[in-house]
């Protein structure tokens, strides 16, 4: 718990904030049929029904237990059945075969969440001072946990849908992007000794500290994200058949794919379109281009004699900025043409050639919830800034979110940098 920070939340704050939290994935499946909740299209995702069983399950095993002694689980086979990665607490269903497990029914999962809020709730209301700032902390992490798991619902759905030949729609309400993206500006920055990770007493995850020193190199960063217009252009010039601009391993990956555009493009008599949670699209121009792999951010930015932003280049900049745009609130669910003065946050979550690895100090927590972040610090890369997917109030500057370079289903986008 060292390095984690939580705020000093009031118990009836933190209780509307637990139950805003909770409605809120159920909005987000309150579109989906019977059926839709048991689809995994691909190893990397997970069936909606496991999600919503599995941010309760968070509950059931780091704070029921802790605070209640004489918990008795609501199902003896549920822990296994929706632990995800926590080999400490115990073992658990193949993540692969996620997608097989017709029972327990969508009904049972959700009777399990609303027993689970239950008994969370009486524990905000009843739990002795003295024991009041450990709940406090795990609650609040399970609740950012939680939207995560928001943000993966909606990337699972879409990825799940756009299986099917039909094409189905997620919503048929959703406001559709408009406007032309302006001319690319760019932010010159002096070198110079800086400061990042988490500062301050509001809760981060432990992988946002300690705060610690970095060297800054000058350098110039793009003020908006690379769009479908100027992705075309890469891909007209026959990019992805130029091994000179590609890493090893990206090379390969396209080799082997057969990659040829990002994914959910399709082109149709010479017309292209994109698939989105709304169905079926014209690939609009203006839209910054979206879910592709860092490889393929990577080699557009050498096309262009460019680079992508380091973590920390892009971190000093989040600072300075206030936590607005196109987030989960707008209700676009998609990435929107630049036509603002900026884009920093919202829209795409931003390839950076940073390495996910540890800060300089860094300790896990102690416990099962060490494994939260901490192990997974090797071979991924750190992207920032959000999308527009992402709850807005779950984003800060100092937020690292991490993926494998080849994984192409998040709301991933391109933003350049060059060295001055």
């Amino acid at each position: 718990m060292d390095n984690c920070i939580t705020s000093t939340a009031t118990r009836e704050a933190l209780m509307t904030e637990f139950q805003t939290v909770r409605e809120h994935t159920e909005q987000i499946c309150k579109p989906l049929a019977t059926d839709d909740y048991q689809i995994q299209s691909i190893s990397q995702t997970s069936p909606p029904k496991w999600h919503i069983a599995h941010v309760s399950w968070f509950f059931e095993a780091f704070l029921l237990p802790h605070f209640k002694p004489d918990y008795k689980p609501f199902h003896s086979q549920f822990d296994f059945l929706f632990n995800s990665y926590y080999y400490t607490h115990g073992d658990m269903h193949p993540r692969t075969r996620r997608g097989l497990l017709a029972r327990p029914t969508v009904d049972e999962v959700y009777e399990y969440r609303a027993h689970v809020n239950q008994e969370v709730l009486a524990l905000i209301t009843d739990v002795p001072n003295d024991q009041w700032n450990e709940l406090a902390f795990r609650v609040t992490l399970g609740l950012n946990h939680e939207q995560q798991h928001q943000e993966l619902l909606l990337m699972d759905i879409k990825h799940n849908f756009s299986m099917n030949p039909l094409l189905p729609v997620y919503r048929d309400d959703l406001k559709i992007p408009q406007g032309e993206t302006r001319q690319m500006n760019w932010l010159e920055r002096t070198a110079g000794i800086h400061h990042i990770g988490h500062d301050g007493d509001d809760f981060a995850y432990d992988n946002e500290t300690p705060r610690h020193e970095v060297l800054v190199r000058d350098h110039r960063l793009a003020d908006r994200f690379v769009t479908n217009a100027e992705y075309l252009e890469f891909m007209q010039d026959d990019s992805y058949h130029n091994p000179a601009l590609w890493l090893s391993d990206g090379w390969a990956l396209i080799q082997r794919e057969q990659w040829q555009h990002p994914l959910y493009w399709q082109q149709r008599n010479e017309h292209w379109f994109q698939f989105t949670l709304s169905g079926l699209r014209a690939l609009n121009p203006h839209e910054p281009v979206c879910h592709i792999s860092f490889y393929e951010a990577d080699a557009y930015a050498r096309w262009l004699g460019k680079r992508l932003p380091r973590e920390d280049e892009l971190e000093l900049v989040l600072a300075q900025h206030p936590v607005k745009g196109n987030f989960q609130d707008k209700d676009l669910l998609h990435p929107a043409p630049a036509t603002e003065p900026a884009q920093w946050y919202g829209e795409l979550w931003a390839w950076t050639t940073s390495p996910y690895s540890a800060y300089p100090g860094f300790k896990t927590l102690a416990g099962a919830m060490g494994e939260y972040n901490g192990k997974f610090m090797s071979n991924q890369m750190v992207l920032k800034g959000g999308s527009c997917i992402t709850s807005k109030n779950h984003m800060r500057a100092s937020y690292r979110n991490f993926f494998y370079p080849d994984e192409r289903w998040a709301f991933t986008g391109l933003r350049l940098a060059e060295d001055v």
